[in-house]
């Protein structure tokens, strides 16, 4: 039998590529019993090998508490909505809430802008996050891309635009946000809090998270989880970047 090379086959009928195949599209998300729908203007939740996309519930003051749908387009872009919803001063959290039309700088031509987080303080004042990783915001295109959405943003859009360094989000902080957010909103406990934080400014030999559990005549995991009530709330610190247990540092806030 006759060998036959890799160079004598016909390069027409073969293909040296990876093949190419239809995206799935934007995953759907149907009705869920008891929880409102996703209100934002862009699903952005697709399939990807890249970013970390998140679909999540929340509850707001806005909403009365009732559980909602929410979708963010990366793993920062969901912390900072959570460290958003466990600030006291925070009435309503938005994801894609709604889309700028601005003239690009680079191309003089019409873009759509879907703004990733808006803000509605007790206040009233409502501020939208621009939220991009710290080596895109280095460069002058992002720069001058964030000034012309800036100037096409509406008061209707929002009363200010504020720009979010994605790469402050380090996945320990993540964890710790996301733990913070669930025993804050999810799972208070008002009376432990108090017991917790007054040990705390009282006992002298704090250092470590274990040293309140050994303090308190209560379980060690209802005082951990009080501990990021507290932490999260910021009466008490630990350091957001490294996962806080038992064996982190603790300490209390300057006057």
């Amino acid at each position: 039998m006759k060998r036959v090379s890799i160079t004598d086959i016909e390069h027409d009928s073969w293909a040296p590529g990876i093949p190419q195949h239809t995206t799935a599209g934007k995953i759907e998300l149907g009705a869920i019993h008891g929880v409102l729908p996703f209100n934002g203007r862009r699903n952005p939740i697709t399939p990807s090998s890249i970013s970390h996309k998140v679909s999540f519930t929340y509850r707001t003051a806005a909403n009365s508490w009732r559980l909602r749908v929410g979708f963010a387009e990366s793993g920062a872009e969901y912390a900072a909505g959570l460290q958003a919803l466990i600030a006291t001063t925070i009435h309503d959290v938005e994801f894609q809430p709604v889309e700028i039309t601005y003239l690009c700088p680079m191309t003089s031509r019409t873009r759509q802008h879907t703004i990733d987080i808006r803000l509605t303080f007790r206040s009233g004042l409502r501020r939208l996050l621009f939220v991009r990783n710290r080596h895109s915001l280095t460069k002058p295109q992002t720069e001058a891309e964030i000034a012309t959405i800036r100037s096409a943003a509406q008061e209707s859009h929002g009363h200010e635009l504020h720009v979010v360094d994605a790469d402050a989000f380090s996945r320990p902080r993540r964890d710790n946000l996301r733990r913070m957010y669930w025993y804050i909103i999810e799972e208070p406990d008002p009376v432990t809090d108090e017991i917790v934080l007054d040990t705390a400014q009282h006992l002298h030999t704090l250092w470590l998270i274990s040293d309140l559990q050994k303090a308190i005549a209560l379980p060690r995991g209802r005082v951990m989880k009080s501990c990021l009530r507290l932490i999260g709330r910021r009466q008490l610190q630990a350091d957001p970047d490294a996962v806080i247990c038992e064996h982190s540092r603790i300490w209390r806030p300057e006057p």
